[in-house]
């Protein structure tokens, strides 16, 4: 089992800002890649956002370039995503997924993580 906590959701309006967090094991934070999901009701899985350990180069979906910004903190051993501009389409369960076996990478193929968090609700009321 690889723990993956998310926190941070919650209900707010078109325009508004959300800070997610995503608390890990000092292990999980070191040996795999890491990255964010969201859920849509009805809809599959989609990547938002990836970032790597050592160089802190990041990864967007082109939906919410612009407006989302991952980051971690090493330290803490916890991922964030800070997001902006929020509007209905980003309504969602957002999850924190790690891979096995494939550490440090830039990865948005969902198959690619095999660990989840129990995911966090984003709800963007118009």
């Amino acid at each position: 089992q690889v723990p993956l906590v998310e926190s941070g959701g919650g209900l707010v309006q078109a325009g508004d800002s959300l800070r997610l967090s995503c608390a890990a094991s000092e292990r999980t934070f070191s040996m795999y890649s890491l990255a964010w999901f969201r859920q849509a009701p009805g809809k599959e899985r989609e990547f938002v956002a990836a970032v790597k350990r050592s160089d802190g180069s990041t990864l967007y979906a082109d939906s919410v370039k612009g407006r989302f910004t991952i980051s971690r903190d090493n330290d803490k051993n916890t991922l964030y995503l800070q997001m902006n501009s929020l509007s209905p389409e980003d309504t969602g369960n957002y999850y924190c997924g790690a891979t096995a076996g494939l550490a440090d990478m830039l990865l948005r193929n969902r198959n690619l993580y095999h660990y989840w968090g129990q995911g966090t609700q984003v709800t963007v009321s118009s």
